[in-house]
C-alpha cells in the first residue's frame, strides 16, 4: 500500500516533469515562430534600404525596375533606357556625391544649403538621369519621381544567383548559390561520414573484443567535445593543402575540404548512436540466426542491421543535421564564395557560415538582418525535408520487411 505522501511524492514529480516538458515544447515552438516572423518580413518589401530612393525624370516612361536591373545600370552594364522598355535614350547615374560636377560652391550654399533643390533642378532638367538619393536630400518641391522597385518575393529569393545584402543602391538577395553551397558540402560529407562511422559501430560492437571496445569507445566520443574551432584549424593546416595538391588546384579552400571536416565532425555522433542500436538487437536473434548456419558476417547482414536500421537512421540524422548547421569550421575551409558551384572542388558558402559571418555586421530590423533571418528559415526547411525523408525511408524498408 502506498501512503499519502509516496502518493504526493509521485504526483509531484509528474507535475514537474509535465511543466518541464511543457516549457521545452513551448520553447521550441517560440523559436521557430520568432526565426519565421523575423525572416518573413523580408518579403513584401523593396532592395532599397529604408532612408534611400531612387529617382528619375518625370518624361522617363520606365515605371518600375527590378533589383538585378538597377545593379546592371549602376555597373554600367546597361547604358540606355531602351534596354529596359525606356527612350532611346542614354543613362546619365547621379548621386549626392557627383552635385559638384554640375553646380559651383556658391550656388550650393556655404552651408550646403541649397543641395536639395539643386537636386530637384537637376532632375527636371537631364530627361534620362537615375539618381540614388537620401531622401533628406528631396526637396519639398522634387521635380523628379520615385522609382518604384520590384518587391522582394519568396520564388526570386530562392532562384536569384547573387547574394549581395549590402549593395547600393540595391540588395542583391539570390540564395540560390548558399543552398547548392550547402547541399553540396553536406551530403558529401554525410556520403563520406556515413560508411565509415556505420563499419566503424560494428566493429565495435560486433567484431572487436571487450578490451578493444573499451578504449575505443570513449576516445571517439571524445572527438565530440572538441570545439568546431579546432576543426576548422586542422582543416586549414591539414586538409586544405592535402585537397590542394591531391587535386593540382589553384586553392584548396573547396567544397571538398568542407566536407571532409564536416564528415570528421559527424563521425562521433554516427558511431555512437549506430553502436548503441547494434548493441540492443536482442541476443535470441543473435543465436537463432546461427542455429539454421548462418555465419557472422551473414547475421551482422540479415539479421542485425535490419534490426538496428531505426538507430542508424537516427544516426545519419544527427549527422545530417551536424554537418548542415555547422558554421566555423565550414567558414575557414571552404572559400567562402557566394557563387553558384558547379563542383565540389570549387570554393562554395553554406547558409550556417553566411548567417554567422553576416548577422554581426547587419542593422537591426534592416533588410540585410532580415535576409538572414529568412536564410535561417530555409535552412530549417531543408533540415526538417531531410529528416523527415530519412524517416520515411527508414519507415518503409522497416514495415517491408
Amino acid at each position: 500500500m502506498k501512503t499519502g505522501l509516496q502518493k504526493f511524492t509521485e504526483k509531484f514529480v509528474e507535475g514537474l516533469l509535465f511543466i518541464s516538458g511543457s516549457i521545452t515544447s513551448l520553447a521550441v515552438i517560440l523559436i521557430v515562430l520568432f526565426l519565421f516572423k523575423e525572416g518573413w518580413g523580408l518579403f513584401n518589401e523593396t532592395p532599397v534600404e529604408k532612408g534611400s530612393v531612387i529617382a528619375l525624370n518625370k518624361s522617363n516612361p520606365v515605371q518600375q525596375l527590378s533589383a538585378a536591373q538597377v545593379k546592371n545600370i549602376f555597373d554600367r552594364k546597361i547604358t540606355n533606357w531602351s534596354e529596359v522598355g525606356g527612350n532611346n535614350d542614354s543613362i546619365l547615374i547621379f548621386s549626392v556625391n557627383d552635385i559638384t560636377n554640375f553646380y559651383s560652391e556658391a550656388e550650393l550654399g556655404d552651408s550646403l544649403q541649397f543641395v536639395p533643390q539643386r537636386i530637384s533642378e537637376l532632375m527636371g532638367k537631364k530627361s534620362g538621369i537615375i539618381a540614388f538619393l537620401p531622401t533628406e536630400y528631396l526637396a519639398k518641391n522634387f521635380e523628379g519621381r520615385i522609382l518604384p522597385l520590384k518587391k522582394i518575393t519568396l520564388k526570386g529569393f530562392l532562384k536569384g544567383k547573387e547574394w549581395f545584402p549590402t549593395a547600393q543602391p540595391a540588395a542583391q538577395l539570390g540564395i540560390l548559390p548558399l543552398i547548392l553551397g550547402t547541399l553540396w558540402v553536406s551530403l558529401f560529407a554525410i556520403l563520406i561520414a556515413l560508411p565509415f562511422g556505420l563499419a566503424t559501430a560494428i566493429y565495435i560492437a560486433e567484431i572487436a573484443d571487450n578490451r578493444v571496445g573499451k578504449i575505443l569507445k570513449p576516445v571517439i566520443e571524445l572527438l565530440a567535445g572538441i570545439p568546431s574551432v579546432v576543426y576548422g584549424f586542422f582543416g586549414l593546416i591539414v586538409i586544405v593543402p592535402l585537397v590542394q595538391r591531391t587535386f593540382n588546384l589553384p586553392v584548396g579552400e573547396t567544397g571538398l575540404s568542407g566536407a571532409l571536416v564536416l564528415a570528421i565532425m559527424a563521425l562521433p555522433t554516427i558511431i555512437t548512436i549506430s553502436e548503441d542500436a547494434i548493441r540492443n538487437t536482442p541476443r535470441a536473434m543473435k543465436e537463432a540466426s546461427l542455429a539454421l548456419g548462418a555465419t557472422h558476417w551473414q547475421t551482422i547482414y540479415k539479421v542485425i542491421i535490419p534490426y538496428s536500421i531505426s538507430g542508424i537512421s537516427a544516426a545519419t540524422i544527427l549527422g545530417i543535421g551536424r554537418a548542415m548547421g555547422e558554421t566555423m569550421a565550414v567558414l575557414m575551409v571552404t572559400g567562402n564564395a557566394a557563387i553558384i558551384p558547379h563542383s565540389i572542388l570549387e570554393p562554395m558558402r553554406t547558409i550556417p557560415a553566411t548567417i554567422a559571418a553576416e548577422l554581426g555586421e547587419s542593422a537591426h530590423g534592416g533588410l540585410h538582418y532580415k535576409a538572414l533571418f529568412a536564410l535561417g528559415c530555409v535552412l530549417f526547411v531543408m533540415t526538417l525535408v531531410i529528416n523527415l525523408t530519412v524517416d520515411l525511408i527508414s519507415a518503409r524498408k522497416k514495415y517491408s520487411k
